[in-house]
């Protein structure tokens, strides 16, 4: 199985997808393309915009198509918890490279990554004080800069410690994190000797500069998250916490309540299906399940499913895909497949405060086309991808099975190359 990617994907590529749009093309017409609902439809863009959608065959294209028959049409999913600065680290002989030159070639790559898999818009948390500093920061920064056009990155400012003396100057470099363009305020609670003075002092500077917040916890303690909850309730534009998977650990009543408390104060809960992640800073104590996705939906908060370690300190392993986050959660039980995807797509963006998408007219261009012709099915198996971010497709992974000769397949007139 050959497997390949590029940000710029160009007219006359192989593999029985037509056409492909430059960077500077205008309209382009996605034809034959199947929906979640089961319709097969043309899908017109322009102007990162949907202008059209009809049935097949119906609109004439006015410039660039792409030939979708065999795909699934899908809103793009959404990264929405990453760690860029520290991903693809887990190899490194030693500590990993703390320079600024590293560290944006290492977000920069894994967005990227990230990119070809779907999310067309990620949140990267990154942390600032101690060695580092703002330097990794201002290196995420500039590599958001770098990536404008192929896809949006925002920052996370994670600070160590807020309260009492000690946090004083993580204060003051969190509020210079912001004036520099980090356009999150995030950090973890957990690790700071006083966690609700922590969250207080977040949520106070994040009234200041109208921003959102994004906080790491393990959400083990019901007192602590009902306590979050009554103090971020009303804070606009919103806050989330993740991954909370303390909260599969405790008593299903006691969940039960802390979920309602948080569907009250308008909180969003990331997950992370695939384990823990850098922010929590527990390296031996890899979680068996993620927070309880199913109880909280049931309660109305919003859920948001994200990748979190990509091959860095917590976890060698790691595919910075959304779909196995959504696969993942599906297989656990915790949501259907179409409910998985929801959470990856929809919810993530609503998370990130990003537009809805919906393939219909008017609703922004991020789509993602996968092989497949059911959620189920693209979330199992779906390699061959093509990626569409502000209306020009700008990654596109094509992969080709093929088997050897046997008596199987010429009794069983089974094919000896198959599409994925």
């Amino acid at each position: 199985m050959s497997d390949s990617s590029s940000p710029q994907p160009q007219p006359g590529s192989p593999g029985g997808t037509g056409r492909y749009a430059r960077a500077d093309s205008g309209a382009l017409v996605l034809c034959g393309a199947r929906l979640a609902d089961g319709r097969t439809v043309d899908v017109r863009l322009g102007g990162g915009h949907i202008e059209a959608v009809g049935t097949a065959g119906s609109l004439a294209p006015q410039g660039a198509r792409i030939d979708l028959a065999g795909y699934l049409l899908l809103p793009a999913p959404a990264e929405p918890h990453a760690h860029c600065d520290t991903a693809l680290t887990a190899d490194a002989d030693g500590p990993a490279s703390g320079s600024p030159e590293d560290v944006q070639r290492r977000t920069t790559e894994a967005a990227l990554l990230q990119l070809g898999h779907g999310a067309t818009a990620s949140r990267s948390h990154v942390r600032i004080g101690d060695v580092q500093g703002l330097r990794s920061l201002e290196a995420v920064l500039q590599a958001r800069r770098s990536l404008r056009g192929l896809a949006e990155l925002a920052a996370v400012a994670v600070p160590r410690v807020l309260t009492g003396v000690a946090g004083a100057d993580g204060l003051a470099m969190l509020r210079d994190a912001v004036k520099m363009g980090a356009s999150v305020i995030g950090g973890c609670p957990d690790l700071d000797p006083d966690p609700a003075g922590y969250v207080e002092t977040v949520l106070e500077l994040a009234g200041e500069h109208g921003c959102p917040v994004d906080l790491h916890t393990d959400g083990d303690d019901p007192a602590r998250l009902a306590r979050f909850a009554a103090m971020s309730g009303g804070l606009r534009p919103g806050v989330a916490l993740g991954p909370c998977a303390g909260m599969a650990r405790m008593p299903r009543s006691v969940a039960a309540r802390v979920a309602e408390q948080l569907a009250a104060a308008g909180v969003a809960v990331v997950c992370l299906p695939q384990g823990d992640c850098t922010g929590l800073e527990r390296y031996g104590s890899r979680v068996s399940r993620p927070a309880p996705v199913r109880l909280l939906r049931a309660a109305g908060v919003r859920v948001a499913a994200g990748s979190g370690a990509l091959r860095d300190v917590a976890n060698p392993v790691g595919r910075g895909d959304p779909l196995e986050a959504a696969y993942l959660l599906a297989s656990l039980g915790e949501a259907t497949p179409e409910a998985a995807y929801e959470t990856v797509s929809s919810a993530a963006r609503a998370t990130l405060g990003l537009p809805e998408v919906r393939v219909e007219a008017g609703f922004p261009a991020e789509l993602l086309a996968v092989r497949g012709e059911r959620i189920a099915g693209v979330l199992s198996l779906a390699y061959s991808r093509i990626v569409i971010h502000r209306g020009r497709v700008v990654a596109r992974t094509s992969a080709v099975r093929e088997y050897c000769d046997s008596a199987a397949e010429v009794a069983l007139e089974l094919p000896r190359q198959s599409q994925r």
